[in-house]
């Protein structure tokens, strides 16, 4: 009934059900001795009806005998007994239906569970190239929407599946005992019915992979737009996104009442052909009992099997299209799971960082965007050194950090970090003792205290004081009314652009790195600021290394070393004092940038 593709992406799970085997196994069990009780009281129903009809008979040949009161007692006390085994058969029916839905209910709630931590350990093991190519919004939607429609097919799925091939042996079973004949005129439908499943829901099946398409791209506007919403304000754009939004939503709307479409024409369908194998089973019966192979009892029985297969077979185009739309997503989600990292991380080593750097003509291009970023790039920062590097905007300044950070490899040429190459240290080892301020601040919706203390497992509050001071942000901080407890809003919102960069900086300080990496964090605070942070963090980097990217002159003119980059090359290299007598590119850097602060002065 289902293509063998969506069958093939639901392979995936199977580890999770030999996991959870011992759920899952008494689970079809209590399927089965729930079905046995299911269909007993259809046997029940056919030996009362047939009493009823030979008792009718028995108490009218008693008509004004002293015995017809006791006939009538006999009878009443037996159909008593036969509504009491039909209402005990229904408990212990509905006892063990209780049971199924503990095991694989519950099951498939586990399975969910370690579904989304495997995804989301994944995300985190993926480069920054795999985030670069993925909006947020899809991600979002494969480790939430997606995994809760596999998990409709790990519970509810499977368990109606398996009650359904139950009920339908057990019933088959019992017709067939009964009359042959009968129980193949009265299932005649199903064959036509299985036909309509099987191509009818592959229409299902494709209409779902477009809602859950159109879904994620939904989803990805949605969080584009909450992320750029004060952009959004800022320019009056509220009614041209509102306009975007809307064409989103009607898109899905459409995707949606196509499928809506099919499904309601589909389900009166199936309803139509049972209810038909009702009719051929009272006017063959009715047949089969003038010809005295069948009492009317068992026409009885009959109509409750079929009654009772009316709802497995509704079931079956829901149950159907429940696989379907898991396979869809299972399929997004593998599609995930079986990207692999670029970034490998070395063999596992307990390395202490001495902090010697060295670039020996490294080049690397995004592989995203093909941009060449630098080119044949070497210099080498010693144990201790400060090491600035300078240049224009796309020279390739963030790159060299984020080679050194590991969030790409280069495409040729090494790193060599303490004479071992860096692709060849263990990542979490090498991070954990290196410190990183990025261009692009980044704070977590917690408090400030979290936020300086995130870097460490456990801090101590004299150590975020410090750190806070140290960075500069302190007396920012204390003058807020919660203190270090205040909430940072979204993306660090409730603050400003200068006490952002400051944390991240404390952030990064705080674990007392052997390497601390600065991406042009200090361009949003004032010069007077900037100095006072630059004073800590020589008497915090004293004998460790640092690498300083910025922009103005003023922040690296006191480094050990100065890198001057163009279009991803070094073109010049040396003191503050070297390269102003060269009086080259960085000559004409500084001039520039003193003429602009005599100006705005």
């Amino acid at each position: 009934m289902l293509p063998n593709y969506a069958m093939k992406e639901l392979a995936y799970l199977n580890k999770f059900f030999y996991k959870y085997r011992w759920r899952f196994l008494p689970g079809v069990f209590f399927v089965i001795i729930s079905n046995l009780f299911g269909v007993l009281p259809a046997q029940v129903i056919r030996i009362a009806f047939d009493l009823v009809s030979e008792n009718i008979a028995l108490y009218r040949l008693y008509s004004g005998f002293e015995r017809q009161s006791l006939v009538a007692d006999l009878f009443g006390q037996s159909l008593l007994l036969f509504g009491l085994s039909v209402l005990a058969l229904a408990l212990l029916r509905g006892l063990f239906l209780f049971f199924m839905r503990q095991t694989i209910i519950l099951m498939s709630r586990h399975i969910e569970y370690d579904l989304k931590n495997e995804i989301y350990t994944h995300y985190q093991d993926l480069s920054m190239a795999f985030y670069r190519r993925n909006n947020t919004g899809d991600l979002m939607n494969r480790v939430t929407e997606d995994v809760s429609r596999v998990r409709m097919y790990l519970g509810p799925a499977i368990m109606y599946t398996i009650n359904t091939v139950v009920l339908f042996i057990l019933i088959i079973l019992a017709m067939f005992n009964v009359n042959a004949r009968l129980t193949l005129y009265s299932l005649l439908p199903l064959p036509l019915l299985a036909i309509t499943i099987y191509y009818v829901h592959t229409i299902i099946n494709q209409r779902s992979e477009k809602i859950q398409e159109q879904l994620s791209s939904m989803s990805s506007f949605v969080q584009e737009t909450f992320s750029g919403i004060r952009v959004i304000k800022a320019y009056v754009r509220e009614e041209d996104i509102r306009d975007k939004f809307s064409r989103e939503s009607e898109s899905y709307k459409s995707h949606s009442m196509s499928l809506v479409q099919i499904q309601a024409l589909f389900y009166p369908l199936m309803l139509l052909l049972v209810g038909l194998s009702t009719i051929i089973t009272v006017y063959i019966g009715g047949a089969e009992v003038m010809k005295g192979t069948i009492t009317s009892g068992n026409i009885a029985e009959f109509i409750v099997y079929v009654n009772q297969l009316t709802f497995p077979v509704t079931s079956l185009g829901w149950v159907t299209s429940l696989v379907q739309r898991a396979a869809a997503s299972q399929k997004r989600i593998n599609e995930f799971l079986k990207t692999d990292t670029e970034i490998h991380s070395g063999p596992e080593d307990d390395l202490v960082l001495k902090g010697s750097i060295k670039f020996n003509n490294v080049s690397f291009r995004y592989p995203d965007t093909g941009i060449q970023a630098i080119k044949n790039v070497s210099f080498e920062a010693r144990p201790g050194e400060f090491l600035a590097i300078i240049g224009r905007t796309g020279s390739g300044k963030s790159t060299i950090a984020n080679l050194l950070m590991r969030m790409y490899d280069c495409d040729s040429g090494s790193i060599l970090i303490d004479g071992r190459e860096i692709q060849k240290l263990e990542l979490q080892n090498y991070r954990q003792q290196t410190g990183f301020v990025p261009q692009e601040v980044f704070l977590f919706s917690d408090t400030i205290f979290n936020n300086i203390a995130f870097g460490l497992n456990s801090a101590e509050t004299e150590k975020v004081e410090q750190a806070a001071k140290d960075a500069a942000v302190y007396q920012n901080i204390i003058e807020f009314e919660r203190g270090f407890d205040t909430m940072i809003g979204e993306r660090g919102i409730t603050l400003s652009g200068g006490q952002k960069q400051r944390l991240s900086i404390a952030r990064a300080i705080i674990k007392e790195p052997q390497i601390l990496i600065f991406d042009d964090c200090l361009s949003a605070v004032d010069t007077r600021t900037e100095e006072q942070i630059l004073n800590s963090l020589g008497r915090i980097m004293k004998n460790k290394t640092s690498i300083l990217i910025a922009h103005r002159v003023s922040t690296i003119k006191n480094a050990d070393r100065i890198l001057v980059m163009q279009e991803g090359e070094i073109i010049e290299q040396g003191t503050h004092d070297d390269l102003m007598a060269i009086k080259g590119s960085y000559f004409e850097l500084f001039e520039k940038q003193l003429l602009e602060e005599e100006t705005t002065e």
